[in-house]
């Protein structure tokens, strides 16, 4: 999400590696937000997350690793929390990081590109619910709500850091060494797309 002209549009026309690097990336800033909720709320696993993505990432640089998508996509079915069961806002952007790397692994096995791309646009509504959650203003519609949203600054980061990301994917070479570097950047700096970091 960016008000730089032709995100989306720029987005879709890279090609297949570039797009999975993108979305990669993506799932692992939302990560933490899986990590800490499992902590607090002592439920799920976030080693499935972690596997998943790692194997996710080595895929990328390791054109001959193998790696059972349905096997995975079960093990993440499995550490799904249910709203329901709980009182705390955590539950949702921890779903959010599931259902991220779930439509990732869905994505790449039914070749779908378009859903490759669409990580973009959950970890943009994980941000944009995180402040309507965190918001103490009143609001008479829908419009100003939005409006809020759209002008609030951990949106602003949201549309930077996606922007700088397809920035340095579509003006550089996905060497293994470029790939291991970007993902040693994310993992490091250890903070989700909300500000959370464990």
């Amino acid at each position: 999400m960016t008000k730089k002209i032709g995100f989306f549009k720029r987005l879709k026309s890279l090609n297949l590696h570039q797009k999975q690097v993108f979305a990669i990336a993506l799932c692992q800033r939302m990560y933490p937000n899986y990590a800490l909720f499992s902590q607090v709320c002592e439920f799920g696993n976030p080693q499935v997350l972690k596997t998943t993505l790692d194997l996710l990432w080595q895929k990328q640089y390791d054109r001959k690793l193998k790696f059972n998508l349905e096997l995975y996509l079960e093990r993440l079915d499995e550490v799904v929390p249910e709203p329901e069961n709980y009182d705390v806002y955590g539950v949702y952007p921890a779903v959010d990081a599931v259902v991220a790397l779930t439509s990732l692994l869905s994505a790449i096995q039914s070749k779908i590109e378009d859903d490759i791309t669409n990580i973009s646009k959950i970890s943009s509504s994980t941000v944009a619910s995180y402040i309507e959650a965190t918001c103490e203003q009143e609001f008479e519609t829908e419009e100003q709500i939005e409006d809020y949203v759209f002008a609030h600054p951990a949106m602003d980061e949201e549309r930077e850091v996606q922007a700088k990301l397809l920035d340095v994917i579509e003006s550089n070479f996905l060497s293994p060494e470029f790939i291991k570097e970007l993902r040693s950047e994310i993992v490091e700096s250890g903070i989700s797309n909300i500000g959370i970091s464990v």
